[in-house]
């Protein structure tokens, strides 16, 4: 399984609290239908994240795995699922890049959030002119200030629509297999009968 990266353009807020400077915001909304490079619609599903928030996720800058501001077990990240989706709350530390951090934040000039992870249960539906996936649960690796929120890993989603493909038309051969053989003892075992 592969890493893919979302990102949401929301509000992102900058607060005094008592462990210094908070930014607060969403990595992830759900029921919202993204587009994927064209090729699919995405939603994520309420519970998704529900499994894996209490594990040891990262807040990076930019998806920079040397710019760490934030940690689930140094206490420095906090991740709830509420009736909106990911909410996320990183104290900011006390860095060249928390300060530059907060203040762009504040100006402005950075608005987006992103979260790395790897899907664990999904489903696919390809009834309409466009496949849609639901995205049920995954295993959180990282959330991300962003200054560019894009779906840059469209490339990786779309191997994994071809690989449900894939799996669907296997289990289609499979099943298909599994009725011809069956006729086939079915008309064996009449044919016997008819000769004894």
């Amino acid at each position: 399984m592969t890493m893919e990266r979302r990102a949401l353009v929301r509000p992102l807020d900058v607060r005094s609290a008592g462990d210094g400077p908070t930014i607060t915001g969403y990595a992830a909304v759900f029921g919202s239908t993204a587009d994927i490079g064209g090729q699919f619609r995405e939603i994520i599903a309420p519970g998704a994240f529900q499994g894996t928030i209490g594990g040891d996720v990262r807040a990076l800058i930019d998806h920079d795995s040397g710019r760490v501001i934030g940690r689930t077990t140094a206490g420095t990240l906090r991740l709830a699922e509420d009736d909106t989706g990911l909410a996320v709350e990183i104290v900011l530390p006390d860095t060249q890049d928390g300060r530059d951090l907060a203040t762009l934040i504040e100006r402005g000039d950075i608005s987006g959030m992103s979260f790395g992870f790897i899907v664990t249960r999904q489903q696919w539906d390809e009834t309409g002119d466009i496949p849609t996936r639901t995205i049920q649960a995954v295993d959180l690796r990282e959330v991300s200030i962003v200054a560019f929120p894009a779906y840059d890993d469209t490339s990786i989603a779309l191997r994994s629509l071809e690989s449900a493909r894939r799996d669907r038309r296997q289990h289609n051969f499979r099943a298909a297999a599994n009725r011809v053989l069956a006729r086939k003892v079915s008309i064996d075992l009449r044919t016997r009968k008819v000769g004894e």
